[in-house]
């Protein structure tokens, strides 16, 4: 991992290299630059791809309260630091919400959009008092309380050592700055008529976090020319547990680009 002093904080990332188009990558809520190793062990021969920790999670330390248009401007700086003019910007959940801010802000340093298992908009009323709750049990028992039950809500079946192990040493600190930017972020809907870029939707039918239909909407009001990519059993994080169709796709879209 490398780390660059970007917007106030020292921002960990990981840089494939080569002179191939760049694809940076986001991570989505409570994950890390490491669930993208499959996307880009499946890029790296034609394409630059960068991955990186956001605030709160991995070598990535948030200093204060922040919001996605932070991060956006994250990965702005980050392209800024590494000289990069352009690039085909994704993310998953999380880093999906980031990822249409980054195209909002700087729509001309956008080349296109990858945009697995994200959405445009706030949390469902009926879901902010359960993540509350689990926020909660989290600060007061530790990961090990609720990790189970995250887990089926990003990662659906299975064991997940690695990833339990991780939550268990977050700070707590760290997990309710990161918690507090996901829950009170802005609906940014309205805005997705400003995205003109291309634009590769990739949705877990099975994602219980987000509905398909909110991918629908993404591919509805992105102005852009736009492509849906339903994955057949795919849980939230689609491109761990499902990666040759989800690899696919993106693969077919970036080959579309060039």
């Amino acid at each position: 991992m490398q780390t660059a002093h970007i917007n106030g904080i020292d921002l960990a990332f990981q840089d494939s290299g080569g002179k191939g188009p760049v694809v940076i990558l986001s991570h989505g809520f409570l994950m890390d630059h490491t669930m993208f190793d499959a996307q880009v062990a499946a890029l790296k021969s034609t394409h630059r791809v960068i991955t990186w920790d956001e605030r709160g999670f991995g070598g990535t330390l948030a200093t204060g309260d922040f919001t996605y248009w932070d991060s956006a401007n994250d990965v702005l700086g980050l392209m800024d630091h590494l000289g990069i003019e352009s690039a085909v910007i994704g993310g998953m959940s999380q880093g999906g919400f980031l990822s249409l801010r980054v195209a909002l802000t700087a729509p001309s340093r956008v080349k296109a959009l990858i945009l697995l298992d994200t959405q445009a908009g706030t949390e469902d009323p009926a879901t902010v008092e359960p993540y509350n709750q689990l926020h909660a049990a989290w600060v007061e028992h530790g990961a090990v309380a609720v990790q189970d039950v995250i887990a089926s809500l990003i990662l659906g079946p299975g064991e997940w050592p690695e990833w339990f192990a991780k939550w268990g040493a977050m700070v707590p600190d760290q997990f309710t700055k990161a918690f507090n930017c996901l829950m009170h972020r802005d609906d940014i809907t309205e805005r997705l008529g400003e995205i003109t870029c291309p634009a590769l939707i990739v949705h877990g039918t099975a994602d219980v976090a987000i509905s398909m239909e909110k991918a629908e909407v993404l591919r509805d009001r992105i102005a852009g020319p736009t492509t849906l990519v339903p994955i057949d059993g795919g849980p939230h994080a689609a491109n761990m547990t499902h990666s040759e169709p989800v690899n696919k796709a993106i693969v077919q879209f970036l080959a579309a680009l060039d």
